[in-house]
């Protein structure tokens, strides 16, 4: 599990971390940690990062950007994110439910209550997992929504996965890839794997995702204009 820890205090964030690393000791689990001292800091880097954090906990009195505004920020830039508020002050604490959090605990957290965030998140994710590609890239491994991925290509070994937010690219083989992703996607070509629904029209040998064109193979054609047509039905 990739956690962030957001808090304008850096002793806050030291706190926050211990306690966490003693819970997962507890869980039997591991965890990677990323720390910002402010919502704008990680905003910055989800623009680039997309994906690659699964929970996160968010201070709400922060500067320039509270906790608030960078949850929705981040709910509308990763909606398998999972959120937890650490404050405080009980003055916010329903507004959690607005951005969908996992919870919100008030400073310092007890180990109970890390314990029952962790467990829901683990929860979460695997429920996630259904939702979502998972691939990796070194020692990265990245959490994409479906609904948000445009298309898969291929070069050789190495594969590029084009989404709404970014490109992530990884070795691995389209074949396996296509088996993974399951319903709701289509080959066009041997290089190429589309989201039936992100296609916005068939022209000739050419299936366009919003102004890119993706070639469609002689090989492919029959079964790529039937998926596409169950698609427009079901849309």
């Amino acid at each position: 599990m990739q956690i962030g820890i957001c808090d304008d205090s850096a002793e806050a964030r030291l706190a926050l971390r211990a306690a966490l690393e003693r819970a997962l000791d507890r869980r039997q689990s591991e965890g990677g940690f990323l720390e910002f001292s402010s919502g704008e800091g990680l905003l910055r880097w989800m623009e680039n990062h997309a994906g690659e954090l699964d929970l996160v906990f968010l201070d709400i009195e922060m500067g320039e950007v509270d906790g608030m505004e960078t949850a929705r920020r981040l709910r509308a830039a990763d909606e398998g994110l999972q959120l937890v508020f650490v404050t405080g002050y009980t003055d916010h604490v329903f507004d959690g439910y607005s951005v969908g959090a996992l919870g919100y605990l008030m400073k310092p957290p007890r180990p109970e209550q890390l314990d029952g965030v962790l467990e829901r998140a683990a929860e979460a994710l695997m429920r996630d997992f259904d939702s979502a590609f998972i691939c990796r890239s070194g020692e990265t491994l990245y959490r994409i929504p479906k609904k948000s991925i445009l298309y898969f290509a291929s070069d050789r070994r190495q594969v590029s996965c084009v989404s709404v937010a970014r490109t992530y690219t990884f070795y691995g083989k389209l074949d396996d890839v296509e088996r993974d992703v399951g319903d709701g996607f289509v080959r066009v070509h041997q290089r190429y794997l589309v989201r039936t629904a992100a296609v916005d029209r068939l022209e000739g040998s050419q299936v366009f995702v919003g102004e890119e064109a993706i070639p469609v193979s002689r090989a492919c054609r029959s079964a790529a204009l039937a998926a596409l047509a169950r698609s427009a039905l079901e849309g």
